[in-house]
């Protein structure tokens, strides 16, 4: 439907000192066009702490060169055929988070191989598909595959079961970082919050104690959709007292300072049903963090530290039945929810917005950590 002129172009990644600053504005190739695609025209992109750790390699190879960004809003200018089938038109706003494709039960021609076995798109869990493609550095299962470009970038070329209407009254520099900080703080919470109760998206966590380790981007969304979540209460912890004005201020009812308040762990033990934990450092004191669970309480792993690796004392977990699990991103229908909860609620994260041209120098920004609470850049 309707070929637009696109031209891709956007901050491309080199190599390992593109973190540093130095990725170049330039065209690139975007997969190869499927009927089952579309093209955005970019508006905005969030910044994201994976693009700094796939930029400089931390979790890996990274398969340079690469465009990265995965937390983009824009207007569809090109739809296929099969595309508009999932309801998608022409102009629409849609937002791209940071899965861009999951194998989808297809078997060939479709795809190269059989998928039609998975579990996880069967069931509605297709950001837990094994054979998932990422918005940026990633090979499509098709069989005219190519490899996925992000969101730095003029214009971004994804199928379409994977781009997400935006309502109305939710505004892009706001729905963009929904699509994977938001989503990342968001599934996990009426993910855990289902297993307490089966009511309405805003009372899943009616009743429930919650913490949020952590008051970045990720955590002052875990704050924010928390408390929209209906928790009876909302604990921030983080290591100094000079985010509590904002903590409190996006809701929370209490703030832990973990370097200055004295005997935390041992006044607040016991007293939680749910922590998520956003912070990516494997040397955090985690035992103690969990020593907050009440009996049969979960902590919720999400930052992902470079090194992977986590020290603790299993009898922390084992004495009162606690559960130590994680969670990646969110499934396509926890998207919908939490861009319609985010609407109906009119959560608004806090977000520095600035051009495009100024990737680089955001970036520099974004590693100092300076972000208060998300960078999202803007086309002009």
């Amino acid at each position: 439907m309707a070929h637009h002129d696109t031209k891709f172009e956007g901050w491309v990644a080199m190599d390992k000192s593109a973190a540093e600053g130095n990725m170049v504005w330039q065209a690139y190739d975007p997969k190869p066009w499927e009927e089952t695609d579309i093209d955005i025209e970019i508006t905005h992109c969030g910044v994201c702490g994976t693009d700094l750790h796939q930029l400089r390699s931390g979790w890996g190879q990274t398969a340079y060169p690469v465009v990265v960004g995965h937390e983009l809003v824009g207007i569809t200018v090109r739809v296929g055929k099969e595309a508009a089938k999932t309801g998608v038109k022409l102009g629409d706003r849609v937002g791209v988070g940071a899965q861009n494709d999951a194998c989808q039960c297809r078997k060939p021609p479709q795809t190269l191989k059989d998928h039609s076995d998975c579990n996880a798109c069967s069931t509605g869990n297709e950001v837990y598909c094994p054979n998932m493609t990422l918005t940026y550095g990633a090979k499509y299962l098709t069989s005219a595959g190519g490899k996925s470009m992000g969101g730095y970038a003029r214009y971004h070329r994804c199928p379409a079961a994977f781009a997400f209407k935006i309502p109305d009254n939710l505004a892009s520099e706001h729905a963009a970082p929904m699509m994977c900080a938001g989503l990342t703080a968001f599934s996990p919470l009426v993910h855990f919050g289902s297993h307490y109760n089966q009511r309405p998206t805003s009372e899943k966590l009616k009743g429930l104690l919650v913490g949020v380790i952590g008051i970045g981007g990720v955590g002052h969304f875990a704050v924010l959709f928390a408390k929209a979540l209906g928790a009876q209460r909302v604990v921030a912890f983080s290591r100094h007292a000079d985010k509590r004005d904002d903590a409190l201020a996006l809701g929370a009812d209490t703030y832990i300072a973990t370097a200055e308040d004295r005997n935390w762990e041992v006044e607040n033990a016991g007293s939680l049903d749910l922590i998520l934990c956003t912070i990516s450092s494997s040397n955090m004191p985690l035992t103690d963090y969990i020593t907050l669970l009440k009996r049969d309480g979960s902590f919720c792993q999400l930052g992902l530290p470079d090194d992977g690796q986590f020290n603790v004392d299993a009898a922390a977990i084992a004495s009162q039945r606690r559960s130590l699990t994680g969670s990646f991103m969110g499934s396509p229908n926890e998207i919908r929810e939490m861009l319609q909860l985010a609407a109906d609620k009119a959560i608004k994260p806090r977000v520095e917005v600035y051009p495009m041209s100024e990737a680089n120098s955001v970036l520099k920004k974004m590693e100092l950590g300076k972000a208060k609470y998300r960078y999202v850049m803007v086309n002009h």
